[in-house]
């Protein structure tokens, strides 16, 4: 992607911040999270879930709240973090312009046997593999890349730099690679924070139709092998899954939610962010998980807490009348 550079002494003076074990000419060339950063690299704290994660971070630059002690990390206090990640992120990682023209680019690669419809578009440098089947409408934006024998549904929208593994199977309407929501509080207004990662979904995915799958804010959102989603689902920017887990319709995972592998979510499960379920977790239908679920639980309700519990609790529920009834009687 296109991409600048700064320096510390001009981030502080951006943000009107201090600067703390840092030299004020360090150059900066990037964005990156906690754990992928480098000496060049801006990255922030403003969850203090991270902290520990930040203090061990090799970043050139960590944008933190004013008295965060982070020990002898290099940091710039700001006063909202989240905000001027956003700032960072648009300056050194502008998008890209769209390139148009023909429905298929003259720089895409497509693989032998085929069969791509004349309404289908195909993006420049994207890479399609042998035996694909693309129907009418479905649209593939730049630098992606698409394994063999995959089928992409009418419809299909994959934004640019999504990664496809081989015999994965797309339904209509589906989009992967949208903007994760993010959003930062600034004077009163919510600032964008640019999604500049991608969506990446390994061998034997099926996703239903009119799916949602948002690109990460910096690095990849994820499906792992032998996944199944069904219709409705919406993945949010920067979740994990492992392999072959079984997401049913309705169901949403908010923003950088883990999931082990063969984890089963019932329809119209909802998580809260930042949380991780364990392998072989199952998860009723209509629940709510709101805090990180142990390998092998089966959860149910709202919010989500240990199965039996939860039906003892409903049959203690459905008891009431009689026992109100009763009360009034003595």
């Amino acid at each position: 992607m296109p991409q600048t550079e700064t320096t510390a002494q001009a981030l502080a003076g951006l943000f009107g911040g201090a600067l703390k074990h840092c030299p004020p000419d360090r150059v900066l060339t990037e964005v990156l999270p906690l754990d992928k950063a480098s000496a060049t690299s801006i990255s922030f704290l403003s969850n203090p879930k991270y902290r520990a994660k930040a203090a061990q971070s090799d970043a050139g630059l960590i944008l933190v709240s004013p008295g965060t002690d982070l020990g002898d990390r290099p940091v710039l206090e700001v006063k909202n973090p989240y905000f001027a990640f956003a700032r960072c992120t648009a300056q050194l990682h502008p998008e890209p312009p769209p390139e148009f023209g023909q429905p298929r680019h003259p720089t895409a690669n497509v693989g032998v046997a085929c069969n791509i419809a004349s309404t289908a578009t195909i993006g420049a440098r994207t890479a399609i593999g042998d035996r694909a089947i693309i129907h009418p409408g479905v649209h593939i934006a730049e630098d992606c890349e698409i394994g063999d024998d995959c089928e992409f549904f009418p419809g299909v929208v994959l934004y640019r730099r999504t990664k496809i593994g081989d015999r994965v199977r797309i339904h209509a309407n589906s989009v992967l690679g949208a903007d994760g929501y993010g959003y930062a509080p600034h004077e009163g207004r919510h600032e964008k924070v640019p999604q500049i990662g991608w969506v990446e979904v390994e061998d034997d995915v099926e996703i239903g139709a009119c799916t949602t799958i948002d690109r990460g804010a910096l690095g990849p959102t994820h499906v792992g092998r032998g996944t199944k989603i069904d219709n409705l689902c919406q993945i949010a920017h920067n979740v994990w899954t492992g392999e072959h887990c079984l997401i049913v319709s309705q169901a949403g995972l908010s923003g950088s939610t883990t999931l082990g592998s063969h984890v089963t979510l019932g329809g119209k499960v909802g998580t809260s962010g930042h949380l991780h379920i364990g392998d072989h977790a199952r998860i009723s239908g209509n629940s709510m998980v709101a805090k990180d679920v142990p390998e092998g639980a089966t959860l149910s309700g709202y919010l989500a807490r240990p199965h039996r519990e939860w039906m003892e609790s409903q049959a203690a529920l459905n008891r009431l009348p009689k026992i109100l009834k009763r009360l009034k009687t003595e």
